[in-house]
């Protein structure tokens, strides 16, 4: 059976790593020339090729064992994507304020992690489901909260308050986040390139819906 290992690639195992987004779009050509385009995806979906580069066997045999204990496509995994692992800019500290999450009723306590790309009304809104331990802040009407006054859940990136905020309030949070994924392969190929360094060929990863 499938699962997700709480797991996090290493970092020097991505070195080189290349990816991005892509989204599916689907293209009718009508009589007269005209298109009707519509999207079956809310989100878009990460994809990666890592270990392209030429690194030490002992390295090499690292990815190995990390495929491996994966069982090639079965299970899911965490990965940092190195340009977009953030809710602010990459160069900057995740704050309180950074992204909308909810606004306050009186009663809700439970709001979802989420990330927004572009801005009002063409806005995509990605959930954020794996946040990182430790990183996740949160502010009610712009003013910080003390991490006692609500918890995370690592496994679904739900921000729980101790206390409901009022109606209207706004509900922001700033975090650190990594990308559930996938190997999109079952067979892991190296090349030697010398006694002490291989080059492991096409090693792609996808995201999962966690």
């Amino acid at each position: 059976m499938s699962a997700f290992h709480d797991i996090r690639l290493p970092a020097r195992l991505a070195f080189g790593c290349t990816g991005g987004v892509e989204r599916r779009t689907e293209v009718v050509t009508l009589a007269s020339g005209h298109e009707r385009r519509s999207s079956p995806w809310a989100q878009g979906r990460r994809r990666y090729l890592i270990a392209t580069a030429v690194r030490p066997l002992d390295e090499a045999a690292q990815l190995v064992a990390f495929f491996e204990a994966r069982r090639g496509r079965l299970h899911g995994f965490r990965f940092r994507d190195p340009t977009d692992f953030k809710s602010c800019v990459p160069s900057a500290q995740p704050a309180a304020t950074d992204q909308a999450i909810g606004t306050g009723d009186g009663t809700r306590k439970t709001f979802q992690l989420v990330k927004a790309y572009g801005s009002a009304p063409e806005v995509a809104t990605r959930t954020i489901a794996k946040p990182v331990a430790g990183t996740v802040k949160v502010a009610v009407a712009g003013v910080a909260l003390a991490p006692a006054a609500f918890a995370v859940d690592l496994a679904t990136g739900l921000v729980t308050l101790v206390a409901a905020p009022a109606a209207g309030a706004a509900v922001r949070a700033g975090f650190e986040f990594d990308t559930p994924v996938r190997f999109d392969i079952d067979r892991l190929d190296l090349q030697m390139e010398g006694f002490a360094a291989a080059r492991i060929t096409a090693c792609p990863l996808v995201e999962v819906r966690a």
